[in-house]
């Protein structure tokens, strides 16, 4: 029988570990393996809450800069609004949230409820769709008559997004210059809830 061949040139026969040697370097090895992954772990969770804050951030950013002089802008349409509210929580009578408004702009005629986002997706349309029909039912259980609009706004907006939006009947306020303009084609009509 051959010796195994120890380093190279070297005629010094290498030892092979006992099971008990290669178990215990296994276990440790492991032990690092889980030691690295919960740290990894770790990282991830706080790397994403500072995403988030930073996400949030930014989003609270694009509300302040959509927010200005927007009465002002909803007017120059024929609105005439008096109030404008950031931030409303509309509640169901159990206290749970039914739904979160950006920015609400009212007067004794009708409303429009803002969605602002930084980066405006389809998917963020589809869901202000959802927020209108649940302010709608809230209305309504309220005796309140009032048109219900929506408009939707973003710092970054698409082509098709904006097209989107304005097919499913919201004004869309989206960034011009150094400020946000509301567009508002010919021929177009939002949609009443």
């Amino acid at each position: 029988m051959e010796k195994a061949m120890g380093k190279a040139g070297t005629n010094k026969p290498q030892t092979l570990p006992t099971l008990e040697e290669f178990w215990a370097a296994f276990v440790k090895s492991q032990e690092e393996f889980d030691r690295r992954t919960r740290e990894a772990d770790r990282r991830m969770r706080e790397t994403d809450r500072q995403i988030g804050d930073l996400g949030r951030k930014f989003g609270s950013t694009v509300e302040h800069l959509v927010a200005p002089n927007l009465l002002k802008k909803f007017n120059a349409l024929g609105f005439n609004f008096t109030r404008y509210g950031p931030n409303i929580m509309i509640a169901d009578t159990s206290k749970n949230i039914a739904a979160e408004v950006d920015i609400f702009l009212e007067n004794g005629d009708c409303a429009i409820a803002v969605e602002v986002k930084a980066q405006l997706k389809i998917d963020d349309i589809k869901e202000h769709v959802k927020r209108m029909a649940t302010l709608r039912r809230y209305a309504d259980a309220r005796q309140d008559r009032r048109k219900l609009y929506g408009a939707v706004a973003g710092a970054i907006m698409f082509e098709n997004v904006k097209e989107y939006a304005l097919k499913t009947g919201f004004f869309v306020i989206s960034q011009s210059g150094d400020t946000m303009k509301i567009d508002v084609p010919e021929g177009f009509k939002p949609r009443a809830w």
